[in-house]
């Protein structure tokens, strides 16, 4: 009766997180329009660091409560399905993803960046206040260069957003938070009925739980054909849960690193996002490259379990 209960809890949360994600994705996108920012910046930061609320949300939570080896866990399991997932199943339902050119001046190398920076700082299972700080540092820089990299915007076709839209914004934000804070709930509920142990559960189902806001806002975003939202939500998503996701709650608090973090999920996070490098040389994402993506996450799950 629980697991049937806590089943129902999940397909209306999830329900709620697909409505939420739609006005999110479209008052999002007007506002960044009305300031002369392009769509794929629009994807880097606003919607990025809006569907990342949740992952930032449950880190903060697992410091004050006790539990703070959740949050490398969390930042490392969301960036892994962000890539291989969220990514892959996007590619894979609109075919092909055109990649935009100032994708490798700045936040390619960002991406690319945060990941390795993150393995060096964790590699001797700690993570200190002065490496929060140098994250901290690190977010503030990639905003500032990617605001000011902005080549596409067009003043020409320049709308004013009414209030109307800013709460829209705010009232979807808020909604993609709950709809995602209910999932994960009732997948943890679930999980922790089947028996499956909490690493598993962090680095698979919370990581899952937590991703989905990007899940949604990205297919969102795709079928409308707005792909350079979705591409530019991704990477921006991961920057912003490496920097800001792991940073902000270790100054609140000691941070635990489990080593199995350290051993297996932490460089396959970086042979994704190195895979991912890869795939944007031609400036072409097409849909058997999303295949591949979904292989690798197939495979990191089954690795996990």
């Amino acid at each position: 009766m629980d697991i049937l209960l806590n089943l129902g809890l999940f397909i209306i949360s999830l329900a709620v997180l697909l409505k939420a994600a739609d006005y999110f994705i479209d008052s999002a996108e007007e506002i960044g329009l009305s300031l002369g920012i392009s769509p794929f910046i629009i994807g880097v930061t606003i919607v990025a660091f809006g569907t990342s609320l949740p992952e930032l949300a449950t880190s903060l939570v697992s410091v004050f409560k006790g539990q703070s080896e959740i949050v490398v866990s969390n930042v490392v399991g969301s960036n892994i399905t962000n890539i291989a997932l969220v990514l892959g199943l996007v590619v894979v339902i609109v075919k092909n993803i055109e990649v935009p050119k100032s994708l490798w001046k700045t936040d390619l190398p960002f991406l690319l960046g945060s990941s390795f920076f993150m393995w060096f700082t964790l590699r001797d299972l700690k993570f200190t206040i002065f490496e929060a700080i140098l994250f901290a540092v690190g977010i503030i820089v990639f905003l500032f260069y990617s605001l000011n990299s902005d080549e596409d915007s067009d003043e020409e076709f320049r709308q004013k957003a009414s209030i109307k839209t800013y709460l829209i914004l705010i009232a979807g934000g808020i909604g993609v938070a709950l709809g995602a804070e209910f999932t994960i709930r009732a997948i943890m509920a679930i999980s922790s009925e089947m028996g499956v142990p909490t690493d598993v559960i962090t680095l698979s189902m919370v990581a899952l739980g937590t991703s989905l806001p990007e899940v949604i806002v990205s297919l969102s975003a795709a079928r409308k054909g707005k792909t350079s939202i979705a591409i530019g939500n991704v990477m921006g998503s991961n920057i912003f849960n490496t920097y800001a996701v792991m940073s902000i709650p270790r100054f609140f608090g000691d941070l635990t690193i489990p080593a199995s973090v350290v051993d297996f999920s932490l460089p396959m996070m970086m042979v994704m996002t190195i895979l991912f490098a890869v795939m944007t040389i031609s400036q072409n994402i097409s849909r058997w490259e999303g295949l591949v993506l979904l292989m690798f996450y197939v495979f990191y799950i089954v690795e996990l379990f």
